[in-house]
């Protein structure tokens, strides 16, 4: 196998990581949060050097701050609203024919 072919096959992995990582955390967001802690907290111990210690302090997910720029989605208040003409429209009435 030649440097060129192995490095090419390095990249597509991690493109291939990359991109299985992200859908996860899009997907479970909640139990990546969970994962990223630990880790965080496995990493920022005392005794650790100083670029794991690094690491797990930007490692660590940001805490919910309660306000709607944060993005939590714990109140339903923050989500899209709905376009106007979904809002004002009329609910269905459905009557039997007349005999």
């Amino acid at each position: 196998m030649s440097t060129g072919l192995l490095a090419q096959y390095v990249v597509i992995g991690l493109a291939v990581l990359v991109s299985a990582l992200l859908t996860f955390r899009k997907l479970a967001p909640q139990l990546t949060n969970r994962w990223l802690a630990a880790l965080a907290l496995y990493a920022d111990r005392p005794g650790r050097a100083g670029w794991q210690r690094a690491l797990g302090r930007r490692l660590q997910p940001r805490q919910a701050t309660g306000n709607c720029s944060d993005g939590c989605s714990t109140c339903g208040a923050c989500g899209p609203k709905p376009p106007a003409s979904a809002r004002d429209a009329q609910p269905l009435e459905f009557r039997p024919r007349a005999k």
